[in-house]
């Protein structure tokens, strides 16, 4: 069992602070100044730089809070517990804490970055908080870390960094396929926007009957009890879609104004950021009213080719969202979506290559999974003394 310390006995501890939005002169500097955002974003654990930027005279306005290179960032607002490491000097707002060793010779950060994301669930946990869980400075303080040899400890993290690196090479492969899928896309058609290659153009609803879902009443508990897949918006983020988070019954279906999405349907978001979230469902199922559902005719267009043109043009057809606080598209704007129309024969070509490419992305995804597991696994023993015997 290895011995416990005091967080605050061997790491200094402070949190950021947010300048006054009420003074313009405070924003747009150099000095750069992390959000929970900038956390959530960096994907490989290390932060190097951020959104927004701050002036000296903002610094000053929060006691000059700027951390060093290595310091730890923390998580105690939104997403708790998530770290970061700083690559370069950086201030923060007062959702982040900063964590530095108090002596290198003591202490290895990445050895206490670990630890914290191995900790992660207990710290929500231990959260105060019902609609929104927030950890505090004083509470980050007292935790009580498991300190082995400073050895011990680079060795830990140096086998969870080897880890890490085989979990993100796999990342890294899959977003290369979808890289790649996009670049036969412009061979073959070039750009859906500027149709450099003048190829006919027709509107979406031209194409196939397009309905949108609808949401069975919250107010009668047995519609959410049943077997049937309902979407929502959030979740139209992979290619194919089969299951859902929430299910309805056969009798939520009858008496509500949600309907039955075919296998094989393109469903498009409609609402807000999620306008133009899509996916194919690989069986029948139902969604919301946030959603649109086309079953699209096979002798005019390629289901393949059509959720591909959406996904690449998607922010240009994004402008034609329409409201004041929270832009969204209807029904008649999604069946009014006008894309390229090359022939179906070509149309095919295209979705025959992206099925083969598809197909190594579902083995590299089982790779991923392999991989997560094996990474979540020693993250886990590392911290209770079994990754490194005596």
């Amino acid at each position: 069992m290895l011995d416990l310390v005091e967080l605050k006995s061997v790491c200094n501890i402070q949190s950021g602070g947010t300048p006054s939005r009420k003074k313009n002169s405070y924003y747009e500097g150099d000095i750069k100044w992390a959000k929970i955002s900038d956390l959530e974003t960096s994907g490989d654990g290390f932060i190097y730089d951020t959104e927004e930027k701050i002036t000296s005279a903002g610094l000053e306005n929060i006691r000059n809070r700027l951390f060093e290179v290595n310091t730890l960032f923390l998580a105690m607002y939104g997403s708790v517990g998530k770290t970061a490491i700083t690559k370069s000097r950086m201030s923060c707002n007062q959702a982040i804490l900063g964590i530095t060793c108090k002596d290198t010779n003591l202490v290895d950060l990445g050895y206490l970055k670990y630890w914290f994301d191995s900790s992660k669930q207990r710290l929500l946990d231990s959260a105060r908080g019902v609609a929104l869980k927030n950890l505090s400075a004083g509470m980050v303080k007292d935790l009580k870390i498991p300190l082995p040899p400073l050895k011990t400890q680079k060795h830990i993290a140096q086998i969870l960094d080897d880890a890490a690196a085989l979990r993100d090479k796999t990342k890294q492969l899959l977003t290369e396929y979808d890289l790649l899928a996009q670049a036969i896309f412009l061979e073959m058609f070039g750009d859906p926007v500027s149709n450099s290659k003048g190829f006919e153009i027709k509107k979406l609803g031209d194409l196939g009957k397009w309905q949108s879902g609808g949401t069975p009443s919250r107010k009668i508990m047995e519609y959410y009890e049943g077997d049937i897949p309902w979407l929502s918006s959030g979740e139209l983020n992979e290619m194919y879609i089969s299951e859902s988070k929430e299910h309805i019954t056969e009798k939520a279906l009858k008496e509500s104004s949600t309907k039955l999405v075919p296998k094989g349907s393109l469903l498009l978001g409609m609402y807000d950021t999620a306008a133009l979230k899509s996916t194919i469902n690989t069986r029948d199922l139902t969604c919301n009213q946030a959603i649109a559902f086309g079953v699209l005719d096979p002798k005019l267009i390629n289901i393949v080719y059509a959720y591909s043109i959406i996904q690449l043009g998607r922010d240009h057809y994004r402008r034609l969202q329409r409201g004041a606080r929270q832009k969204n598209l209807n029904l008649s704007m999604v069946k009014g979506i006008k894309i390229l129309y090359p022939s179906i024969h070509l149309q095919n070509q295209f979705a025959e290559k992206i099925a083969l490419i598809e197909q190594q992305k579902e083995l590299a995804k089982q790779e991923l999974k392999e991989s997560e597991d094996l990474f979540n696994c020693l993250l886990q023993k590392a911290f209770k003394g079994e990754l490194i015997k005596d």
